[in-house]
């Protein structure tokens, strides 16, 4: 497999982590149990993909759409971004906090959309369980199999109340808050939380753009 090919099938498989909710009402996933949540979710993901030309062709609206109503009910958005941010999340205003949650959602789907038209033939697996009744934070692990060798998909969730969130996605042994951590303490340590948060207004804004003008 070529770089630029495995780059795009880790791009399509982390889409597939946190899109992992597309055309699945809020309360049809099992979240009592966490590896039900994840089989549900990711079975409903995958036929949902195959059958939506829309997603196929990389409607990113639909996508931020689908993402806000489906997908953010069964995520701990801010433990994600918190994560990403690292030492430095303490530090910002609980407003910059809601715009560093807000750009990074937008830049994560803008940045993996085109991505779910790669999704054809995959199905996913789910590993057993290693988990205790009375545990509040899991592994759930799955292979992702289609053409090829199995790829590695895992959750982290974590129990909030009787049920469960996803709050990190690890691709082939890479999480996805370790992939922007040191890339966002860079960008904080040169310019600060509010320059962070511009960079990546400035960096969606430029996809956003570019994604129009390539309709026009």
């Amino acid at each position: 497999m070529s770089a630029a090919s495995k780059r795009a099938l880790l791009r399509s498989l982390l889409v597939l982590g946190l899109a992992a909710g597309l055309n699945l009402p809020a309360r049809a996933a099992d979240a009592s149990a966490p590896d039900l949540l994840i089989r549900q979710l990711s079975l409903e993901t995958i036929e949902a993909v195959k059958s939506d030309k829309a997603i196929q062709a990389g409607d990113i609206q639909r996508i931020i759409n689908l993402v806000d109503s489906k997908v953010m009910p069964h995520v701990n958005f801010q433990r994600m971004t918190s994560s990403a941010v690292g030492r430095f999340w303490r530090q910002a205003s609980p407003d910059q906090q809601q715009r560093l949650q807000a750009e990074f959602k937008t830049l994560l789907v803008r940045t993996y959309s085109g991505a779910l038209a790669q999704v054809r033939d995959q199905s996913v697996a789910l590993k057993p369980l290693r988990a205790s009744a009375d545990d509040t934070e899991v592994v759930v692990r799955t292979e992702v199999r289609g053409k090829g060798d199995p790829i590695q998909l895992d959750y982290r969730l974590e129990k909030s109340g009787a049920v469960w969130k996803i709050y990190d996605v690890n691709v082939l042994g890479i999480w996805l808050a370790d992939q922007y951590r040191n890339s966002f303490a860079q960008e904080i340590g040169a310019k600060g939380i509010d320059g962070l948060i511009q960079t990546l207004a400035d960096r969606n804004a430029k996809a956003a753009t570019g994604a129009a003008g390539g309709k026009s």
